[in-house]
């Protein structure tokens, strides 16, 4: 024993020197060094995954120099025989932060007052950071990397959206050794702001929006002539020709990420959040290169409370499912991949890459996307990556097969140097015991998937004897014993289980009092005995043993992962409730006999036929349309109206629909955070809705630029943006803009006044007008301002406004502001006072889009009538009723029938303020709106008369395309209980053969208002 301590000291020691040029004075004698070292008969993984078979690998300091079968060594050469072992090339870890934290300097609050600063205003910027001038402090996480098996990592600081250098690092443990391999090795980006303390930005809109200033800024400054030094934007430029990564947290941060990257002629190595499978023909349209995928999977959850399982919702059962399938589905698409170990613990690492092995992907993918693709993304794999000759000495050691079975690394070999690790012999014990506690006999299984984290059964047999006796012809007594089983009693038990030592507890409930047994014992692998000492009830010290049963079937013991034959659910489009198993298709439709409300000057026709092809209104006739189509829609009893559209909604918004950290964000866009798997998308849908105009919220005074989609269920956010759309943005007046809701500790940004409110308007448009005259004047060094480029568009004609407006004061001032700046303000929504200064908004030209009787909701409505929109129509104002709240969406036709109610208006002219009304809003109205020839497919087929309560929708289509059927909509409900029950049931076996569980925390599931702040949905009522 004391010549294994030392040889395993000395080792240590001798393997921990540097092979390298000493870069510091070493004081007193310096130990022997071997130049060469000969690692002998082992199983080495080579560049293709191949495995070499009784394989020696010669190293001379830090380099391989020959790898090959029976090689012959001299004298001098240390000789390690590492029969039966493997040897890995040493993975590579793209997205660490090792003891990195934001150095003082950057926290700099409210910075943009502090022009004198020479780094970048936001501190969410930070590209001059380098990670390389940061010394590392702790050994820990090195250590968890190198029992995984990295022997590099890249080191950035996982804080803002410009995120600085990162550096290239060995992970040698010896603090004596120089960690770094490559400074400024790539930069990092993102669009989580982090522990910035400005408050700008807000929302992921106001992210996006202030990464692209900042490369406009670097743009600027690279051509200004006249300009004060900017650290920040002097670093950004010179990245622009490194290696650049993109942290996405979400699937389409990484098209976001893309959009930017095209415009500023840069490239992003993306690293991703996990559920990329969902959306995999995006990104082959967008034509993304590499993608680092994460390894860390969704646990199952406790799931034996019915009631439990009744709240998770099915996308997040079926994202739990296709998780670790992500690599086997974007494998096929010939893409860079490699993996990431962030936020996974060493026991977990090779878990979760046996998780993706059962998805069928060979482990020769595996190993590649670990060590030969990070190598060239970084562009280090003429020296690191895999294990050949002239290539670095970085590999790793393990017992067993790594892929075969779980296990950890038990050396590490970083640059020639050894590193030995403590890694517990990993046994498992699973199978059935004769359990002897205290003399009293019991049965104990150990089982489970998990054989890490087994299961267990502790019974007790009862058994019953019964003597007979008879007498022999012979005189002689017989006696006979019959053993039979009266009852099994099972126990509560659980195991927990470190390498050898091992803690079993086992109660039971008797009635009057508790059996409890808490026992400690070691695994004797070589007997398969497990032996110890507990403690009873009642506190005494008792022996224990438990006998394996050999005969016994151990659960998965010493298997290879195999391929999984579990069912496999389908992707879905969106991969959640009521999504399509295929994407809906534009067809050839004929809807016959039906009553068509046209909006246009034919009216309401009667019995009528409407053909639809290629997405378009193709004929409408009152005779017979005889040419073959793809699906005919009976349309007798029944009315066919244009789809809904509906000027004002916060739905399908993701992280945020307000940036209201400042008093004008023109610059944050909704097409830039769009969310297609809303399924308020689809819950429209059912109510008629077919287009949206996503507005920013009424947080301050000049808010975002809108976004116009169709409702187009399963498609990307591209697909549902209308092509060639005109330019909107959202303004805002009143108590939301100056913070009188907002509590008094938000109350301190400016306007907090109406007053202020018309001067931030004023100010912005001046500015805008000066922006515009010097970008005509086409100067190199022109500075482009996202801010006003907007503003600059409206006063040009070119983006219009939707104003949200209540007190009549307020809606005359803008109008004001607008004539003097020779523009007309297009919108007002919420207009609840409209009523009041309809002869001013008819001279000026705006439009209305209102409530139909929502009132009396805060003070500034106090004064509001449910007549508003049959008043403004009757002036000949443009008016249209919107929902500004998710729920109202599904009902826009009822809306619009309370005008009828409360101004004795037509029923065609209520229908048309839910359709070609706000299509003119949004000067769209020779697309959508009404049902007229050449015009969009955008339809309705309700049961009755749309105006009606008794109205349903029978199908809602988009282009062509039926996206909403209310017969499949009853298959697509069955299709959500079977998909559920399903994973559910999948689920419930796992967790019963021992499989890590967690309790389901239910996630929150609001909605977005005109005055919600922050990236989080709420619950709270709409005050709009």
């Amino acid at each position: 024993m004391q010549k294994r301590i030392f040889l395993f000291l000395f080792l240590s020691v001798f393997f921990n020197s540097n092979f390298t040029q000493q870069q510091v004075p070493f004081n007193g004698s310096k130990p022997s060094e071997y130049k060469k070292i000969a690692l002998t008969n082992a199983n080495v993984f080579s560049k293709n995954g191949e495995i070499i078979n009784n394989c020696d690998i010669l190293i001379e300091g830090n380099k391989i120099v020959k790898i090959g079968k029976n090689l012959s060594f001299s004298e001098e050469i240390l000789v390690l025989d590492y029969t039966n072992k493997f040897i890995l090339p040493s993975f590579i870890e793209l997205n660490a932060s090792i003891s990195l934290s934001k150095p003082e300097y950057l926290n700099k609050k409210n910075q943009q007052e502090e022009s004198t600063s020479p780094y970048y205003w936001n501190e969410a910027i930070h590209p001059e950071f380098d990670a390389s001038l940061i010394p590392l402090k702790s050994s820990k996480e090195i250590d968890e990397y190198n029992k995984m098996g990295f022997g590099l990592v890249n080191n950035h600081l996982n804080d803002g959206i410009a995120r600085g250098y990162s550096c290239l690092l060995k992970t040698v443990t010896n603090y004596d050794q120089n960690h770094l391999v490559k400074n400024q090795s790539a930069a990092y980006f993102s669009f989580n702001k982090g522990t910035s303390k400005n408050d700008y930005p807000s929302s992921l809109m106001g992210s996006v929006a202030l990464l692209r200033q900042t490369f406009y800024d670097a743009i600027w400054y690279s051509k200004a002539t006249k300009k004060n030094v900017n650290i920040s934007l002097e670093e950004l430029n010179k990245q622009k020709v490194k290696k650049l990564f993109f942290l996405a947290e979400d699937k389409y941060d990484i098209i976001r990420a893309k959009k930017i990257a095209d415009e500023f002629s840069i490239s992003f190595h993306y690293i991703t959040s996990g559920n990329e499978f969902e959306i995999i023909d995006d990104l082959k349209k967008n034509q993304i290169q590499s993608l680092i995928l994460p390894l860390t999977f969704p646990d199952n959850y406790d799931i034996s409370d019915p009631y439990i399982s009744k709240e998770i919702p099915l996308k997040d059962l079926k994202y739990w499912e296709l998780a670790p399938y992500n690599f086997k589905f974007l494998l096929k698409e010939k893409w860079e991949i490699a993996f990431s170990s962030n936020n996974i613990s060493a026991n977990d690492f090779w878990k979760n890459i046996h998780k993706i092995i059962k998805t069928g992907v060979s482990f020769e993918h595996i190993l590649k996307a670990l060590t030969l693709t990070p190598a060239k993304i970084l562009g280090i794999e003429k020296e690191y990556g895999s294990i050949e000759e002239n290539k670095l000495a970085f590999f790793s050691i393990y017992e067993v097969n790594p892929f075969e079975k779980e296990t950890q690394a038990s050396e590490t070999w970083c640059d020639g140097i050894r590193k030995i690790h403590q890694v517990n012999e990993l046994v498992d014990i699973r199978g059935e015991y004769n359990l002897n506690i205290g003399n009293e006999l019991y049965k104990l299984k150990i089982f489970g998937e998990n054989w890490l984290k087994p299961s267990t059964k502790v019974y007790q047999i009862i058994e019953k004897k019964e003597v007979k006796t008879q007498n022999n012809p012979k005189n002689k007594i017989n006696v006979k014993e019959k053993i039979s089983l009266v009852d099994t009693v099972l126990y509560s038990s659980s195991l927990e289980k470190s390498s050898d030592d091992l803690i079993l507890k086992i109660i039971q409930d008797t009635g009057s009092n508790k059996l409890t047994f808490t026992l400690h014992g070691k695994y004797l692998k070589k007997h398969s005995i497990i032996e110890g000492d507990g403690l009873d009830s009642k506190g005494n010290w008792i022996k224990w043993t438990a006998v394996k049963n050999h005969e016994s079937k151990i659960v998965n013991e010493d298997k290879k992962d195999e391929k999984s034959t579990e069912e496999l659910g389908a992707l879905w489009f969106p991969n959640t409730s009521f999504g399509f198993k295929e994407k809906p298709q534009q067809k050839k439709i004929l809807i016959e006999h039906t009553t068509v409300w046209t909006n246009e000057k034919e009216g309401v026709l009667e019995d009528a036929n409407v053909l639809i092809e290629n997405g378009k209104i193709k004929q409408i006739s009152k005779d017979k349309i005889s040419e073959k189509v793809d699906i005919i829609l009976d349309g007798k009893g029944k009315h066919l109206t244009a789809g809904i559209i509906d000027e004002h909604s916060h739905i399908a918004i993701t992280k945020g629909v307000n940036e209201g950290s400042h008093a004008i964000t023109s610059e944050v866009k909704l097409s830039d955070v769009i969310k297609p798997d809303d399924i308020n998308i689809y819950r429209q849908l059912s109510g008629g809705v077919c287009t949206s105009q996503l507005l920013h919220g009424s947080a301050n005074p000049i808010g975002g630029q809108s976004a116009i989609i169709k409702l187009k269920w399963g498609y990307s956010p591209d697909e549902m943006l209308i092509s060639n759309a005109p330019k909107f943005i959202k303004f805002a007046l009143g108590e939301n803009v100056k913070q009188s809701n907002w509590g008094d500790f938000n109350r301190h940004r400016f306007p907090q006044t109406r007053m202020g409110v018309e001067q931030v308007m004023m100010d912005a448009f001046t500015r805008a007008q000066k922006y515009l005259k010097e970008k005509k004047a086409n100067k190199p060094d022109f500075y482009t301002d996202l801010e006003l480029e907007a503003l600059a568009e409206i006063i040009e004609k070119k983006r219009f406004i939707t104003c949200h407006s209540y007190v009549q004061s307020e809606i005359n001032m803008l109008m004001h502001v607008a004539d003097s700046f020779g523009f007309t303000v297009n919108t007002f929504t919420h207009i609840l006072e409209g009523y009041k200064v309809a002869d001013k908004m008819k001279k000026h030209g705006v439009g209305a889009s209102t409530f139909s009787d929502w009132w009396a909701y805060k003070y500034e409505v106090n004064d509001a009538i449910p007549h508003n929109a049959a008043l403004l129509t009757k002036m000949g104002i443009i008016c249209a009723i919107n929902s500004d709240d998710a729920e109202m969406g599904r009902r826009l036709n009822q809306e619009a029938a309370k005008a009828i109610k409360y101004g004795n208006i037509s029923e065609q002219e209520a229908l048309k303020l839910v359709t070609i009304n706000p299509a003119k809003l949004l000067h769209l109205d020779d697309r959508i709106g009404s049902i007229k020839v050449g015009k969009d497919a955008d339809v309705v087929l309700w049961t009755a008369n749309p105006l009606s309560i008794e109205a349903i929708a029978d199908y809602t289509i988009i282009d062509g395309i039926i996206f909403y059927d209310r017969s499949y909509n009853q298959v697509l409900e069955k299709q959500n209980n079977e998909e559920k029950m399903r994973l559910i049931t999948k689920m419930l076996n796992q967790n019963q053969s021992g499989a890590k569980s967690k309790p389901y925390v239910k996630k929150r599931r609001g909605t977005f208002h005109c005055n919600t702040i922050g990236e989080e949905a709420t619950e709270e009522e709409n005050m709009h």
